[in-house]
């Protein structure tokens, strides 16, 4: 029996590549596609046969059979369709790869199938809901099977809205929190915005007696001129996010230049190549990381003039400011900065013209930083300068001998620290509460004049809360920061007496500026009903005027019904102030007919103690 012609060639030697042909290479895969592409220029061969069809071993569908069983089509040559059997010359594990292969794309066909078919179930789905919708809502329209080409141009569109709508939601509202939620305050009544932001009662009860000017600050600062806010930043306060509201969000004739990338901004005064902030974010730690009040004091001054002769120097006023922290809250938030890697090597602690030597401020840990330290260690190092930093921070040092703890005993000295830190804090231009962030955007923008753009933010969710201890624990930290504890407690006092202060003073204002508008729209209306009645009288002469033994009673008559209607006005408007004062300051007295506001709010607190 002869053998085809396909099998002969099959078990003949190697040909010689023909004139013209690439040559042979040596990477397997480029050889096998130049075999192949030489294959198909042949007529006749099994490759042109198969070149139209799937690749070999490869069905048609799913649940078809193998590639020696299916019918092959009409060949134009006969020596093609005789070279059928030539699969069976193939290897086994050739033909095993072949069947895998296979089997892989009956997988992927079925896969494409159900999901097309899933779709198109789906949209047709839809498409009947939406149009029962829309038969509901636009009236009687034609049945779903057979609805026109308008009806199906409306579908779309409703289809495309609705999508735009959810790609607008996920855009605006990427998470839980989402901001369309402030639409209700639309509903609801508008809160105050200076309301208690601790959660603790509204009523204050103040504890220390201070003196008018202590209540009253108001800094008349030149910013054209050659004044300077210098910003004590004390750490774990907060602030980080106050210094950036300095440079970023307040309101100026000549705003802080802020480029990308950079920490530090330009703030420059009006027409001039000088800046009137000396902080973090403008100047950058000119006197040191952290710099504390005896460092700042003997060190601005010399930083802003330079080199200039002490005689040459402008007669500038710094003003000074700080914000303050919940003594335990800020240590546990040292804490957990401190076991991060944070270490503030770069603090100069300068003193008395020197830094203090090591038997002074020895280290609580030996190498790099102190990361991963826990908080029983953190709380048992005696010379953490985490301990009543607060007050070491806002006293002036010198007054103690430093950082040297043999110049004075151990209560004479902290007795020492704490009254003047509660001194310079009281003599600042400003300070403000962590705890309070409304309140001190209030407080600092009456004091400086200066408006911030955007509101505070209050962060009641931080690292030191997310700590949880127990009370032994918070007792043991309130033990080692007892002096902050004391300071913050005298802040916190002057601080809320400072802003109901304010707020007494900005509605007396507000009162007087009322009382001024009436006098004068009282003074408006009687000369507009006096010149009306003398041109009245002008026009009309009464010849006989022994008939009217009292030409002056019809005008007293008006003056009295006038005066009785603005009394009553007046009357009203005072019950008004009356009733949005007690509410204002919870039930506390006041006297309307009393301008001076001092009196009013000292005498209030003599009688709440």
């Amino acid at each position: 029996m002869a053998l085809p012609a396909c099998a002969v060639r099959a078990f003949e030697p190697p040909r010689q590549p023909e004139r013209g042909a690439p040559a042979r290479t040596t990477c397997p895969r480029r050889h096998s596609r130049v075999e192949a592409e030489l294959a198909e220029s042949r007529p006749g061969s099994v490759a042109a046969s198969v070149r139209a069809g799937p690749p070999r071993g490869v069905s048609h569908g799913f649940h078809t059979r193998p590639l020696l069983d299916k019918p092959r089509k009409a060949s134009s040559s006969l020596a093609g369709a005789a070279c059928a059997p030539l699969f069976v010359l193939l290897s086994r594990g050739r033909r095993r790869r072949m069947h895998v292969l296979r089997r892989r794309w009956d997988l992927g066909s079925l896969c494409r199938a159900l999901l097309t078919r899933g779709l198109a179930a789906l949209g047709h789905s839809l498409k009947h809901v939406l149009g029962a919708i829309i038969s509901k809502i636009f009236g009687p329209l034609a049945s779903v099977g057979n609805m026109d080409e308008k009806s199906n141009k409306l579908l779309l569109a409703l289809v495309m809205l609705f999508l735009f709508a959810v790609i607008v939601l996920q855009y605006v509202c990427p998470g839980t929190e989402c901001q369309l939620l402030r639409l209700q305050a639309f509903s609801s009544p508008v809160p105050d915005p200076y309301r208690s932001e601790d959660e603790s009662s509204a009523r204050f009860v103040p504890r220390y007696n201070f003196t008018r000017g202590d209540l009253l600050r108001k800094v008349d600062f030149d910013i054209k001129g050659d004044d300077l806010i210098v910003f004590l930043h004390i750490q774990k306060t907060g602030g980080t996010t106050f210094g950036r509201h300095l440079v970023r969000n307040i309101q100026l004739e000549q705003p802080c230049e802020c480029r990308v990338g950079q920490k530090k901004c330009t703030c420059h005064r009006p027409g001039k190549r000088e800046t009137w902030l000396f902080s973090r974010f403008s100047t950058g730690w000119s006197c040191g990381l952290h710099a504390d009040w005896t460092e700042l004091t003997s060190c601005v001054p010399s930083v802003v003039d330079g080199k200039r002769d002490a005689r040459l120097r402008p007669s500038r006023n710094f003003h000074y400011i700080t914000i303050l922290r919940d003594p335990v809250s800020r240590y546990l938030s040292e804490w957990r900065h401190v076991q991060r890697g944070a270490t503030w090597k770069a603090s100069l602690h300068v003193c008395d013209g020197r830094p203090p030597t090591s038997e002074e401020l020895p280290s609580c840990y030996t190498g790099d930083d102190w990361s991963g330290c826990p908080l029983k260690e953190f709380m048992d190092c005696p010379y953490n300068l985490a301990n009543n930093r607060q007050v070491r921070m806002l006293s002036d040092l010198t007054l103690v001998g430093c950082y040297n703890l043999s110049v004075m005993p151990e209560k004479q000295r902290n007795k020492v620290l704490l009254e003047s830190a509660k001194s310079n804090l009281k003599h600042m231009a400003f300070f403000g509460l962590t705890e309070f962030q409304r309140k001190t955007q209030y407080l600092f923008e009456k004091t400086f004049n200066m408006n911030f753009i955007s509101p505070f933010t209050q962060y009641n969710t931080t690292r030191a809360s997310s700590v949880e201890i127990n009370e032994e624990i918070q007792k043991r930290i309130e033990g080692l920061n007892f002096l902050d504890m004391e300071l913050y407690s005298y802040a916190k006092d002057l601080f809320l007496q400072r802003y109901q202060f304010m707020r007494q003073k900005e509605h007396q204002e507000a009162r007087r500026k009322r009382q001024e508008q009436r006098k004068f729209l009282k003074g408006r209306l009687l000369q507009t009903h006096f010149q009306s009645q003398g041109q009245g009288q002008s026009q009309n002469p009464n010849p006989n005027q022994s008939q009217n033994p009292n030409p002056n009673a019809n005008q007293n008559l008006t003056q009295n019904l006038t005066q009785n209607l603005m009394q009553n006005l007046t009357q009203g408007s005072s019950q008004k102030e009356n009733r949005e004062s007690l509410k204002q300051n919870s039930g506390k007295e006041q006297n309307d007919n009393t301008s001076n506001g001092t009196n009013d709010y000292i005498g209030s607190v003599e009688k709440w103690r």
